[in-house]
Parts: C-alpha cells; sequence; structure tokens
C-alpha cells in the first residue's frame, strides 16, 4: 500500500482509569521526537515539583491544572504530530465513568481508536464500555495495546489470555479491523521502536501501526451530500448575477455537470461551476469547502441539502436516535431543544426514550425512560420541519445530530441517527 505522506489520521485513546493512556501519548510525542523544546523544559520542570527523578510523560497531554495535580485526565486533550509519513491529531480522552461523555465527543471524528488494556486486569468494565462507544461511533481501525508488559515479566500467555477475552466481547459489538500490540508506554517497548523483551511478538510497533493504516476508504460515499451554509451574492462588477452557495462536502463527489437534486423543495438542476480555494475546479469531494452555481434559479437557503438527482437522501420529521446524554440535568419528558444536523437547525421533542444500554453487557433495559449524564439510549425524536438524514453507519456526517438547550444554550446530548 502507498502512503500518501499528508495523510491526516485523527485517532482518540481509551482504556479504563490509570491505564496509561496519557503516559503512552507522551511515550509517542517524546520517541518521535515531536516535542518543542520550551515544552519539554516545562515538563521538566513540572516533573521535578512532583519529585519524580525523570519526565513524567503523562504530563505532556494532561494539561489542565486539577488533571496535573490529580494525575488524571479530565477533559479530552487534542494534540497533534507529524511524522515523515502522515500527519496525527490525538484525541486523549478521560478514563473514568462520569467522563463517558468526553469519550464520545473525543472520538466522534476519528479514524482509528487506541483501547489501552492494563496487563495486570485484563477486559474490565471500562474497556467494554469505550470498545462499545468505539463500535457506536463507527471507528473503523481499533488498536488494543496491552499495556505495562514489564509488569508481568512480558508474558506471552497474559497478552494473548487478553486478546481472547477482547475478541470474545468485540465480537458482539461488530468491530472488524483489530489490531494487538504489546507494550509498555512507560519504558517504550513497541511505542516507537521495536522492544527487545518480547520476542515472541512478530507484529510492528504502534506508531509504524498508525502511519500504515489504510485510511483511504474509510470516508468514502457513494452519496454525494452538500449542506448549504450559505448563499453568495457578492453584487460586484463581474458577479452582478453570480448567486453561489457554499458549504463543505459532507460525502461523495460533485461535478460539474451533474444532475443535482435540492432538499427539501425537491427541485433538480445542473452543476454549471464549481470554486475551490484556488480557483474553478471541475470535481470537488468531501471534506472540501466549496462555492457551487446551478444552471437553473432555484430558491435555495442555509440548511437545505444538495445531493445527486440518482442517489437521494430521505427528508423525515420523525427518526430514531442512538442518543448520549451529555449534561449534568437529566432530561425533561416531552423537553423542546433545538436539534442541529449539519447546517441546518430546527426545533426538535425527545418524544419516546425506547432503551437503555447496560455498556458492561450490552443488555437493553426497556423499562428505565430515564435520560441521566452519560446514558446511551435508543430515542425517537419528531422535529417541526423534515431533515435530510442518512443512517449513521452509512454516513457519519449526515447521519449525526446534536441537542441544544434554548434555555441555556448548552448542548445536552449527541446522537447517531439508526
Amino acid at each position: 500500500m502507498q502512503i500518501n505522506h499528508n495523510q491526516l489520521l485523527r485517532f482518540t485513546t481509551a482504556g479504563s482509569v490509570d491505564d496509561g493512556k496519557s503516559t503512552l501519548i507522551g511515550r509517542l510525542l517524546y520517541d518521535s521526537k515531536s516535542i518543542f523544546e520550551d515544552q519539554m523544559a516545562a515538563i521538566e520542570n513540572s516533573s521535578k515539583k512532583k519529585g519524580h527523578n525523570g519526565i513524567d510523560l503523562a504530563l505532556f497531554t494532561d494539561g489542565l491544572r486539577d488533571e496535573r495535580e490529580q494525575g488524571i485526565t479530565i477533559d479530552v486533550a487534542y494534540r497533534y504530530f507529524t511524522t515523515p509519513k502522515r500527519k496525527f491529531i490525538i484525541a486523549d480522552t478521560p478514563g473514568h465513568i462520569q467522563y463517558t461523555r468526553n469519550m464520545v465527543t473525543g472520538a466522534s471524528t476519528a479514524n482509528a481508536a487506541i483501547i489501552l488494556i492494563d496487563a495486570r486486569h485484563g477486559v474490565i468494565e471500562q474497556t467494554r464500555r469505550h470498545t462499545y462507544i468505539a463500535s457506536l461511533l463507527k471507528i473503523p481501525h481499533l488498536i488494543i495495546c496491552v499495556n505495562k508488559m514489564d509488569l508481568v515479566e512480558y508474558d506471552e500467555a497474559t497478552f494473548n489470555n487478553i486478546v481472547d477475552q477482547f475478541r470474545d466481547f468485540s465480537s458482539q459489538t461488530g468491530s472488524s479491523d483489530l489490531h494487538f500490540i504489546p507494550i509498555s508506554a512507560l519504558l517504550g517497548d513497541n511505542v516507537v521502536n521495536d522492544s527487545k523483551n518480547m520476542p515472541w511478538y512478530t507484529g510492528r510497533p504502534l506508531l509504524h501501526t498508525l502511519e500504515t493504516l489504510d485510511i483511504s476508504k474509510d470516508d468514502e460515499q457513494e452519496e454525494a451530500r452538500f449542506p448549504v451554509q450559505t448563499v453568495l451574492r457578492p453584487q460586484r462588477e463581474g458577479f452582478i448575477d453570480y448567486r453561489g452557495y457554499a458549504g463543505r462536502i459532507a460525502s461523495g463527489t460533485l461535478r460539474v455537470g451533474d444532475l443535482i437534486t435540492v432538499l427539501p423543495s425537491g427541485l433538480s438542476s445542473t452543476i454549471e461551476s464549481i470554486t475551490g480555494p484556488g480557483g474553478e475546479i471541475e470535481e470537488a469531494f468531501a471534506p472540501m469547502s466549496i462555492a457551487l452555481t446551478l444552471k437553473d434559479d432555484i430558491d435555495i437557503s442555509r440548511g437545505d441539502m444538495i445531493v445527486r438527482t440518482a442517489n437521494p437522501s430521505e427528508p423525515s420529521q420523525d427518526f430514531e436516535v442512538m442518543l448520549c446524554w451529555l449534561h449534568n440535568d437529566a432530561a425533561k419528558p416531552r423537553s423542546k431543544y433545538t436539534i442541529k444536523h449539519t447546517s441546518n437547525d430546527q426545533k426538535a421533542m425527545i418524544k419516546e426514550v425506547l432503551y437503555k444500554i447496560n455498556i458492561n453487557n450490552l443488555e437493553k433495559n426497556e423499562n428505565d425512560h430515564s435520560l441521566q449524564m452519560n446514558d446511551i439510549s435508543k430515542v425517537r425524536i419528531k422535529t417541526t420541519r423534515p431533515l435530510m438524514v442518512d443512517p449513521y453507519e452509512k454516513n457519519r456526517s449526515t447521519g449525526s445530530i446534536i441537542l441544544i438547550d434554548d434555555a441555556t444554550n448548552e448542548t445536552v446530548a449527541a446522537g447517531m441517527i439508526v
């Protein structure tokens, strides 16, 4: 496989408390020489203040004062680094149960998830919780790092037992592309460099795996989806009659000459021109930001969806969603919210809670209709006007929504359309 050196890989870390997620990211940045001198000096100083003899690698990601004082990750910490083969964005997500919502938001755009498992404890409740969320968010690639192998004497049987445990659970979630790596984040075994302590492991270290994951087909969808963000009417010389529709392509490809349909009106036309950041182009694809013009004068506004006529989406006002409740306050029965779907904002109501997922065993509780913080439930939502939705498993962009409390303007839930 040929690697695109400019290709961006977004990945998230997940696992239970003290499994070593922040230490792993610190080791990855440190050994790949992705730390600036001033950052290194600050971390060395912080490590000395905490009484460490060497560098506390976790401090590269635990940026909040509370995190550094407690030695835990609370918020989602984003870090960026580049190797000669690929660019990376890391979302280091919390391990505590009460921060499950942060894991959902941090993982929502990831190509891959690194799930850490403590070699001494094996697959535990929080491992199952994060694996289920990763499968719910349709993260295409899972890299399972069995960490702290140095504390189990680099024992191959321990590693193989955990691999079997994980495969047994993940078979229920539908996760397919799995990679298993035995590591020691603290000592650097199999993170950037091959480990001399585990000659029985014949695979490659974590960084090599990240650099060579084939993500070229992750965002491939035949269905072209172009949510209109704004209408361009420059009204200046050379553009007196110009009417362009600007936005970011959510999925698929659009070409000059394509027959398109505007939803929800259902009116059709043909793409006359496409303009990108560098000027006019013949075709554009996700996730490019473009402006396009049509041969016919159609009433189009923000929130409308331009699709290829051959592959329309179905406007819907009543649909089912797998919802993660993000707010401290529970949902109020039949309360009104603002629903955001691509560039479209509408009023919505949670009509019904169908069931709540017990993430420990994946059982469905159809008797509990409450929505508390971190709950993941299947609900039915009703909107005031149609939304152009697709199932999340087919399209992560047009299959996702968020709910906003009108009174506080706070985001209270994130959901995946079933």
